[in-house]
């Protein structure tokens, strides 16, 4: 027997009462029954439905009491695992749901001292506007819809790597599982353009695995690699500033992270010397047995040299570290004096000792380069010199995930087999590509131009990747302050940004950086148009900000200008 008694109209109620079922909307009403206590709340008039009433609409918040005590949730933020809640990722952090919440209040008729917000967070080419390369979308379209390679409308040379990339799918599909290593012949173009690419250097296609972009395959190594209790837990080595994924990864692992800092004042050069620091403090409390490179940097921006790149396979060879060479920007290079050395090349050329015995694990990806395909979540890893044993362990841990997105195989393959001199498609793909590359060495170039100008500011030249770095005077007023918040000076400065402006970038604390010293990312992406006004908007903001916090500070006879540099470098 339930009794009921009208309350607040707070909830909704679905269930069952002993044979008959209930389902009502609208006014709340409490019924207690044992130790169980059912609120629920009625909407609309109850309708007769043969033995029992059938109301419109349901839902029911039902309070399980023993002892008078609510039943508690299995999992909460005390019982959450403790490596989940360390890690930090933030190219997507506070800043962006912050942009995300202001957004949403534009579009929603709120005012703000701006008309949009620009997101310059993320190196997300399309979502900055830029165009899709045709052939690729061609011949994914040709995969996906297969009877559209009946069509005149495509090329050729489109519908033979189509055919081709059916051909190795399950049923000639792609809506099928692929082998966990992704299709062969896939593979096979990858260990064919790493041979062209390299000039020659041998590429056993049996090395190379499609991911699900770089992270993916950078979290699979990871995994291989880390190990031991204690002093004996993996020690993994990482640049700084770096890429949010290696220590995130790193937490989520429970490895160990070991930062070397690239020489800010020589163009965020890589230091072998740093690195012997790095690695024999570290010795003292984990076993350093990784060392991870960005090249060209993220978010930095350099292009390291080769030599740099022959000390560092060198320092890896004498202290046996497992090398794992980010290069998805191979393609994004923009300075003239620069030019991309793979790891692969450098270490075949330093000889057959070096050669047959440096592990190394090299990342490409569909999302950067002059496609920028993010959404396809398509890469690939090729591993040298991984002992037999482990290799069967890595595919094991591979077939877990059972394949990649075989969609992001099929862009992963059309970026590694363009189309070539004297075919349909290549004066196209060739126009667009060189567009895409041109443009973003003009934006690098003005990016680094005008923050320069900016009093306060300094921008190391953006050589390759995607995005700038420079390095901001926060005055020590402003630092007291985002004390007392409880938050970096940086963090403090971008949140700033974000609400008096729309622009939205990345605080430099998130990617690690020197004690004392401030920077934030920023990807040149956004059309030429719109970083224009993007660099406009945040040197005004930088002035404004240099004198409200100057103003507060006692040595206030001095111009923002001239304290600004000052401070710098």
């Amino acid at each position: 027997m339930h009794r009921f008694q009208r309350l607040s109209t707070s909830f909704l109620f679905s269930g069952r009462f002993g044979r008959k079922r209930v389902q009502i909307e609208g006014t709340a009403f409490e019924s207690r029954r044992g130790g169980q206590t059912v609120r629920f709340k009625a909407q609309g008039p109850a309708r007769q439905c043969g033995g029992s009433k059938r109301y419109s609409t349901a839902e029911a918040t039902v309070e399980s009491r023993r002892n008078g005590e609510v039943r508690e949730r299995t999992l909460t933020m005390e019982t959450l695992n403790p490596n989940v809640k360390a890690v930090e990722y933030a190219v997507r952090g506070p800043i962006v749901i912050k942009a995300v919440e202001l957004e949403r209040g534009l579009q929603d008729g709120m005012k703000q001292p701006f008309a949009e917000v620009i997101k310059a967070n993320i190196g997300d080419a399309h979502a900055m506007g830029q165009q899709p390369i045709t052939f690729l979308r061609q011949v994914v379209a040709l995969c996906t819809c297969p009877e559209l390679l009946e069509s005149p409308s495509f090329p050729e040379d489109a519908k033979q790597r189509a055919r081709r990339i059916l051909q190795g799918c399950g049923g000639e599909s792609l809506g099928s599982y692929s082998a966990s290593q992704g299709v062969d012949c896939i593979r096979k173009d990858i260990a064919t353009y790493v041979e062209q690419r390299d000039q020659g250097v041998p590429c056993n296609w049996d090395n190379v695995y499609l991911t699900t972009g770089a992270s993916d395959g950078i979290m699979s190594i990871l995994k291989l690699l880390v190990s031991g209790q204690g002093p004996s837990r993996t020690g993994v080595m990482i640049p700084i500033p770096q890429y949010p994924l290696y220590s995130a990864a790193i937490s989520e692992l429970e490895a160990v992270q070991v930062n070397y800092y690239l020489d800010e004042d020589h163009c965020w050069a890589l230091d072998v010397n740093e690195l012997q620091r790095a690695f024999h403090e570290a010795k003292h409390y984990c076993n350093p047995k990784v060392l991870c490179i960005i090249n060209p940097g993220n978010p930095t921006g350099q292009v390291q040299s080769r030599k740099c790149i022959e000390d560092v396979l060198h320092f890896a060879y004498e202290e046996k570290l497992f090398v794992m060479a980010d290069e998805v920007y191979q393609d994004n290079i923009y300075s003239s004096s620069c030019q991309f050395h793979s790891f692969k090349k450098v270490l075949y050329e330093m000889g057959p000792e070096y050669f047959n015995n440096v592990e190394l694990a090299s990342f490409h990806s569909t999302s950067k380069g002059y496609t920028g395909e993010c959404g396809f979540r398509g890469g690939y890893m090729e591993v040298i010199n991984m002992d037999p044993e482990v290799k069967a362990q890595l595919i094991k841990l591979l077939s877990v995930r059972l394949c990649p997105p075989v969609s992001g195989q099929a862009a992963m393959d059309i970026i590694v087999n363009p189309p070539r001199p004297g075919e349909p498609s290549f004066l196209q793909f060739h126009k667009e590509k060189t567009s895409v590359l041109s443009t973003l060495a003009e934006k690098a170039k003005l990016t680094e131009s005008i923050l320069n100008t900016i009093p306060g500011i300094k921008c190391n030249p953006v050589q390759g990747a995607m995005y700038a770095f420079p390095r901001i005077f926060i005055p020590p007023q402003a630092v007291e302050e985002a004390k007392v918040l409880g938050m970096p000076p940086d963090m403090m400065y971008c949140l700033r940004l974000l609400e008096d402006t729309g622009i939205c970038i990345v605080p430099g604390s998130g990617f690690g950086q020197r004690e004392d010293t401030f920077h934030f990312r920023m990807t040149i992406l956004p059309t030429t148009e719109k970083l224009k006004l993007l660099l406009e908007k945040l040197a005004a903001f930088h002035i404004k900000f240099l004198q409200k916090y100057t103003a507060l500070g006692e040595s206030s006879d001095k111009s923002p200008s001239g304290q600004a540099k000052a401070h710098l470098p």
